[in-house]
């Protein structure tokens, strides 16, 4: 007698960009070993195209870039990578470019493009739309190399709803789609957009009553900034990719053109559709230039001072742990170490001692002050010297008499980094740049072991220190800066300062901003929030998490440390390896996973830079491998005729 087969398996995937890509690259790599021979259907739910999402569509604007360099961008697992699943190795997005077959590329992209992909260098800045393509080639890629036994169903509309029913979710489907069936369901839905806060609300009233324009925090490229006139003065806040963003669409996207003046530096020829920025933020400066060159010596061997020993020891301390007091001097210690060594191999010139003179000191520094002491001694020039603390506020404690002493101070602040930066000279900022990234793994380890305090791990953790790295390691393209300058040249951007505020006055009927830089204000009639929403899920704008939300089915983390704190993160609370949605009751979700930006343990990136054991991908080999696990030692196998399809 014959056994009546069984129905596949069946999981959604709530979210097609490319965290989603990467978690089904790993389903994939993982199946054969993990699903013992049963099968899988995999529903893939995203209005957008699947692979590329709502951020990295095609029809992104052909003047937006990516933050990274060619050769710092892969989806593909490599030899660095700890997990426990198989690697699958594949071309980072430089290699890809000279790689990939010219049929194959031309079914991805139009001519004009597959020459822009292919003139790409190791340290260009491709536009959104190159990593576009590669985004979509590494989803075709992943989809052909499915074993037989794997499915994927692509629904190209949002889900807006998730049901419990027995043993299976019930996903609800935006307009006239059938609901769909399944065992497990994963929501990978990116940065949530989210509707205006008591702030904006004020914001968005004073701008109906006196007729001005006010843009909340969004995805920029999406934003109407035709509101923003020709000549109108506009406030914006924040100083990060969003703001580089607006810059270039209401100044080049506009017909204005950046001429080369053969000296390095930019001038701008305007079209006369631009509006005047002024921008301030809590630095009051721009992100630091991301550098576009390579180490002149070997990499520095990592970990060095953060390995796992080191790292042992510090968790098996009684005592609640301090990011600042406990981990941040290893941090410094481990980040200087990469930085000295590339200055000692490199730049010898510069140095008093040979290396190993100095990192026998560096090493038996026992503190912060005598390690300054070793630096101070051996590295004469303060220019040669790694300084967080310097580094991280360049306006802390400084007082300017105008608006226009702050300006000018910017301006050269802004000029003096695009120098640096662009000049490998200073290559030891190199060595400090890949440390730092080294270095995530590690904090990440503390951070999630639960031994940090728990104000220390939001506040210094997931507040100050990754403000820092966002600052100091992903910054705009060394060409945007100077296109900021030439903008400044032509009067059309004005600085405003440190610790910018904005509030309405009623009486003039205008958006007035201040600083903690100086005593004058500026009046506009327009103000831009051109910065990420702060997460939150009461607020939340996606349809699914708010109704989950609404019944206890998704939680806020609020943090607590003792009675006098508490504080609210707005983030998505997932538990466990396999990230586990938790509930209100104080359960998590056997059979729902969350995992991207929105959620409380977010991993660094959608995507990775090669050789550097990253968090994403280890965080997506895990996740996939308890789904594929919990599929076939459920008892949720379902005779074929009764198969959702």
């Amino acid at each position: 007698m014959s056994t009546q087969p069984s129905s596949p398996h069946e999981i959604a995937i709530i979210g097609a960009g490319p965290t989603a890509s990467m978690l089904l690259e790993r389903i994939a790599a993982n199946a054969l070993s993990l699903l013992q021979g049963h099968s899988l259907r995999i529903h893939l739910i995203d209005p957008h195209r699947a692979g590329t999402g709502r951020v990295w569509r095609p029809d992104n604007h052909p003047l937006l870039w990516m933050n990274s360099l060619a050769d710092d961008v892969t989806l593909f697992t490599d030899n660095s990578v700890a997990c426990d699943g198989p690697i699958r190795p594949g071309p980072s997005l430089y290699e890809w470019a000279h790689t990939v077959d010219d049929d194959e590329l031309a079914t991805l992209a139009e001519p004009d493009l597959a020459r822009e992909i292919r003139s790409l260098q190791g340290t260009s800045f491709p536009t959104r739309r190159v990593q576009s393509v590669y985004l979509d080639w590494f989803h075709r890629r992943v989809l052909s190399s499915l074993p037989d036994s794997v499915e994927v169903v692509v629904h190209r509309t949002r889900a807006i709803d998730l049901f419990d029913d027995d043993e299976a979710q019930v996903v609800v489907l935006d307009g006239d789609d059938a609901p769909l069936r399944v065992d497990l369901a994963v929501l990978a839905l990116g940065h949530l957009d989210a509707e205006p806060d008591s702030t904006g609300v004020e914001f968005q009233s004073a701008a109906r009553r006196h007729g001005l324009t006010y843009l909340p925090p969004g995805h920029t490229a999406e934003l109407d900034l035709a509101a923003l006139r020709a000549g109108q003065h506009v406030i914006a806040l924040g100083f990060g990719q969003a703001f580089t963003d607006l810059l270039v669409l209401v100044s080049e996207g506009r017909g204005g053109r950046f001429v080369d003046r053969g000296d390095g530096s930019l001038h701008y020829l305007p079209s006369g559709d631009e509006p005047v920025i002024h921008v301030g933020s809590r630095r009051g400066v721009p992100y630091r230039s991301k550098l576009d060159y390579r180490l002149h010596a070997p990499r520095a061997p990592l970990p060095k001072f953060l390995d796992d020993i080191t790292i042992d020891t510090l968790l098996a301390s009684d005592a609640p742990l301090d990011f600042r007091r406990d981990v941040l001097p290893l941090v410094e210690r481990e980040v200087g170490w990469a930085f000295y060594y590339e200055l000692f191999h490199a730049h010898r010139e510069r140095t008093g001692a040979d290396w190993a003179t100095f990192a026998d000191l560096y090493e038996r520094a026992a503190t912060s002050n005598e390690i300054r002491e070793v630096v101070d001694r051996f590295v004469p020039d303060p220019a040669d010297r790694f300084d967080v603390v310097q580094l991280d506020r360049p306006l802390a404690g400084l007082q300017f008499e105008s608006i226009d002493a702050l300006h000018r101070h910017v301006r050269d602040h802004v000029a003096s980094d695009v120098a640096r930066r662009t000049d490998s000279t200073f290559s030891a900022d190199l060595g400090a740049f890949n440390a730092l990234l080294s270095s995530f793994g590690a904090i990440g380890r503390i951070a999630a072991s639960g031994r940090l305090s728990p104000r220390s791990r939001v506040e210094d953790v997931g507040g100050w220190w990754f403000s820092f790295f966002m600052y100091f390691a992903s910054g705009p393209p060394p060409t945007r800066l100077r296109q900021l300058l030439a903008l400044e040249d032509a009067g059309l951007v004005r600085f405003i300062g440190a610790d910018t505020r904005v509030r309405v006055d009623e009486e003039a009927g205008a958006f007035v901003a201040s600083s903690s830089s100086h005593p004058d204000e500026v009046v506009a009639s327009a103000l831009i929030d051109a910065r990420i929403a702060t997460a939150t899920v009461q607020r939340s704008a996606d349809p699914l998490v708010r109704r989950l939300f609404e019944r206890g089915e998704v939680v806020e983390e609020v943090v607590a440390d003792g009675p006098e704190w508490q504080v609210n993160t707005g983030k998505v609370v997932v538990t466990g390896t396999a990230l586990n949605l938790a509930q209100a009751d104080g359960s998590s979700h056997p059979r729902r996973h969350a995992l991207g930006s929105f959620t409380n343990r977010p991993a660094a990136g959608a995507f990775a830079r090669p050789r550097t054991n990253a968090p994403a991908f280890r965080q997506n080999d895990t996740v996939a491998r308890s789904i594929l696990t919990a599929l076939v030692t459920s008892p949720s196998e379902r005779p074929i005729e009764t198969a959702r399809r």
